[in-house]
Formats: C-alpha cells, sequence, structure tokens
C-alpha cells in the first residue's frame, strides 16, 4: 500500500472516530483552570472562539463531537479520586471522557456556539434537578404501616397522573411546568409534548425528570403547582393547572391561574394579559381520589 493510500485510510477512520470536547462555558469556571500551567488560555472570549473553530472543522471533516460541560470544581475531585496531577492535559482528556459518559452532554450540529452554550447549561441544571429529586424519593423509604416504598409508589402515581393530563389536554403543542418548594431550594421541570396529526412525541428524559419531581411533592406533599400551556393552530393557547395536595392535584379556577400568570412575582403588580390566551380551568382528569399518600 502506497503512502498516499495510508494518509487516505487514516482519513477514513479519523471520520469513524467521535469525540467530546470538555467546554467550560462562564468566565468564573475559566479563572479557575488558569491556576493549572498546563492550561495556556488566556481569555474566555478567545477560548471559545477556538472551540468553535475547532467544532466546525470536525463537523466539515464528517466528524461527529460531543460537548460536555466541564466543571472544576468536578475535576479536582475526580483528580484527587484518581490519584491524578490536576495540571496535565491527559488529567484533562480522562475527565473529559468519564464526562461522555456520566456528565450532560449535547451534540455539536453546527449551531452557533451562543446558542450551544445557555442548551448546554440548561441540560446541566435538567440532569442536576433530576439526580436531586432522585436521591430525595430515595430516602423517604419504606412506608413503616404498610412496607410500601414510598418513592416508589409516588412516582407510580405521579407518572399516571402525567398520562391523565396529556389525555385530556386538548390537541397541539404542550409545555408542562412542576415546581415543588422546599428546602434547601424549588424545584422547577418542563416537559413539552408535540401533537402532529394525533402522533405525541416528548422527550423521554424530559419526562422522566418531569415525573421524578412531581412524584417527590406528593411523597413529601410539599407546596407545589403543575401548569400546561396548550397550543394549536387556529385557536387561542389554553393555560390552566393544579396545585399539588395530599398526594394528588387540586383544580386552579381561572381567576387563578389569570392572577398567577398576570402578577410580577417580584413586586406583586399586575401585568398586562397575554393576547390570544385563554386562562381557564382544567379538565376533569377522569380519576377516583386516592387514599391520602401513606398517612395511614
Amino acid at each position: 500500500m502506497t503512502q498516499t493510500d495510508n494518509r487516505t485510510m487514516r482519513r477514513v477512520l479519523h471520520r469513524e472516530i467521535a469525540g467530546t470536547i470538555g467546554l467550560i462555558t462562564d468566565e468564573h469556571d475559566f479563572r479557575a483552570m488558569r491556576r493549572y500551567r498546563s492550561f495556556t488560555f488566556h481569555d474566555h472570549a478567545a477560548y471559545l472562539k477556538h472551540v468553535e473553530g475547532l467544532l466546525r472543522a470536525r463537523a466539515l471533516q464528517g466528524s461527529h463531537t460531543t460537548v460536555a460541560l466541564f466543571d472544576p470544581e468536578e475535576y479536582a475531585e475526580f483528580c484527587t479520586q484518581k490519584g491524578l496531577d490536576p495540571d496535565n492535559p491527559s488529567s484533562r482528556t480522562r475527565f473529559t471522557a468519564r464526562l461522555a459518559v456520566t456528565g450532560p452532554t449535547l451534540p455539536y450540529e453546527g449551531q452557533p456556539l451562543a446558542d450551544l452554550l445557555p442548551a448546554l447549561v440548561d441540560e446541566a441544571v435538567r440532569q442536576a434537578t433530576w439526580e436531586y429529586a432522585t436521591t430525595l424519593l430515595a430516602r423517604l423509604g419504606a412506608c413503616t404501616t404498610c412496607g410500601e416504598d414510598i418513592g416508589h409508589a409516588a412516582f407510580t402515581r405521579a407518572s399516571d397522573l402525567l398520562v391523565r393530563i396529556l389525555d385530556t389536554a386538548p390537541p397541539g403543542s404542550r409545555h408542562l411546568v412542576c415546581s415543588v418548594t422546599g428546602p434547601p431550594e424549588t424545584l422547577v421541570a418542563a416537559l413539552h409534548v408535540a401533537d402532529t396529526d394525533g402522533a405525541v412525541k416528548l422527550d423521554e428524559a424530559e419526562a422522566l425528570e418531569f415525573a421524578t419531581v412531581l412524584a417527590l411533592g406528593l411523597a413529601t406533599e410539599s407546596p407545589g403547582g403543575l401548569v400546561i400551556r396548550a397550543s394549536s393552530p387556529g385557536a387561542p393557547d389554553r393555560v390552566y393547572g393544579w396545585r399539588l395536595r395530599a398526594y394528588g392535584l387540586v383544580a386552579l379556577t381561572a381567576g387563578e391561574v389569570f392572577d398567577a400568570y398576570c402578577t410580577d412575582v417580584e413586586s406583586g403588580d399586575l401585568i398586562s394579559p397575554e393576547s390570544n390566551v385563554d386562562y381557564c380551568e382544567p379538565p376533569d382528569l377522569g380519576e377516583v381520589k386516592p387514599e391520602q399518600g401513606h398517612n395511614h
């Protein structure tokens, strides 16, 4: 085989290799990485420009690249656990390889880095919310009276409610938001559902996170709520919702939904309602109200 053939084959193989880039998204994390002499970048904006150029070059070569969120604190902990020198490029490579499996990632599909950065941060927040809610559910343990796993029962209940909400929603796209208030912070999960000619499409990871946060609110009877916005062509958007109460949902009145959407959260002042939006009561979910969780 000639040298030219060898180079051609290597280029072909290069396109077959999937890569992951650990991306430092903000100035604070960038400054933290600058304490390592082997990290040779001095300006965050220039660093992002170089990353974007590399992503574009790999895309032009036909290579698939995944972008992961690089957290300096997690990196330092990783190096301590593995006995690695954090001031070594190979250590960063090993950490990035681990992020490809365990961390929040997004595929690079030619989008501007300005669009990819916030999407990557949102993905990280979503994953952290799910992991935190899952941990809290697991800590609830078994019911002292009947022995049932409280977290598992709550998740089953939340999944059933989610199915009922989607089944009774008007046709079209639906955007759901669930919030659960509790120490130390409020957890928020969102789910977007597309409905095209009766074919419902949703992101399974989003649905899992949404059901987990809802389950946590149900199991702990924490203050919270669930709202849905249904949109279909040629008709006003419909907005309605429920309070989380006693292992179930209690419908909000149309006035309560209007007040929630037309009041400034920080100042409490009224704001103008959106045009072409109906604030209304939710449809009947068609369920028999269950017993109050595990308050036997």
